[in-house]
């Protein structure tokens, strides 16, 4: 890993969340900002509160979040051009909520793996730097390889 950029922010403090609070200790639907180690905190509660750790295994860990990836993308499916804005606009709670799902079933995936996101994301970033240089990959949408 390269060595720290004394002018980044730790992801901790960049991974801001909004989310509507559905706990009743705050007002309902009021708008909560949480860093990453509040919100995980809040998801293995609703998980724990409901007893279904026992069946948050990998496989099927994975399996919910890709199912949850293509709702989010069944959405878009067979618009045109022209259609996936107004689409994406129109449809703007129900993409937030899949979103969310998508990020929720990420998230706690990573956390029962002891897969520190953060650092993953950061170190994977550092990868895709090396892959994708910016004199190569600017404007382009070429895989790596084919660079």
């Amino acid at each position: 890993m390269a060595s720290a950029d004394p002018t980044r922010q730790p992801l901790g403090n960049l991974f801001t969340f909004i989310l509507f609070h559905p706990m009743s200790d705050y007002k309902q639907n009021s708008k909560i900002k949480m860093n990453l180690p509040e919100l995980l905190k809040q998801i293995r509660a609703f998980r724990d509160e409901r007893d279904w750790a026992q069946f948050h295994n990998p496989k099927d860990m994975a399996a919910a979040l890709a199912i949850e990836v293509a709702e989010l993308q069944e959405i878009f499916l067979w618009k045109t051009g022209e259609e996936i804005a107004q689409t994406a606009e129109k449809k703007r709670s129900e993409i937030e909520d899949e979103v969310a799902d998508v990020a929720v079933y990420l998230l706690e995936f990573a956390d029962n793996q002891g897969i520190d996101i953060e650092a993953a994301i950061l170190a994977k970033m550092e990868k895709n730097a090396v892959k994708y240089p910016v004199q190569k990959s600017k404007g382009s949408s070429t895989k790596y390889t084919d660079l």
